[in-house]
């Protein structure tokens, strides 16, 4: 599968410690959108961070945190990547879903 082009990146920020019946839920997140044959994902761990509680979580030793920021961003075609980005809204409790169009220059395996 190519694309290139005009496509979709979407954004999920969940907490660390979010869960999804016992999972991680950014594991749960991943393995659905690569279930459902969306063309990429990757998962980032932030050092710092707030959402709409507006409690700071951080990775600093004086105010070590256990629930650091999760940024989930998937790239596809807007009509293959919306409809999965429904699947996975109720299983999100708490965080921020975001969606941008984007111009994709190159998608190819590596090696």
């Amino acid at each position: 599968m190519t694309i290139e082009g005009e496509a979709l990146l979407a954004r999920i920020y969940i907490g660390e410690s979010d869960t999804y019946q016992g999972r991680p839920l950014y594991d749960v997140i991943v393995r659905h959108l690569r279930e459902r044959g969306i063309r990429g994902a990757s998962v980032f761990r932030g050092m710092e961070g707030f959402g709409r509680s507006s409690r700071v979580h951080t990775t600093r030793i004086l105010a070590l945190s256990e629930d650091l920021p999760i940024l989930i961003e998937a790239v596809d075609e807007e009509s293959r990547l919306r409809p999965v980005l429904a699947e996975l809204e109720p299983m999100i409790g708490g965080g921020l879903v975001t969606v941008e169009r984007i111009e994709v220059v190159v998608y190819r395996a590596g090696g």
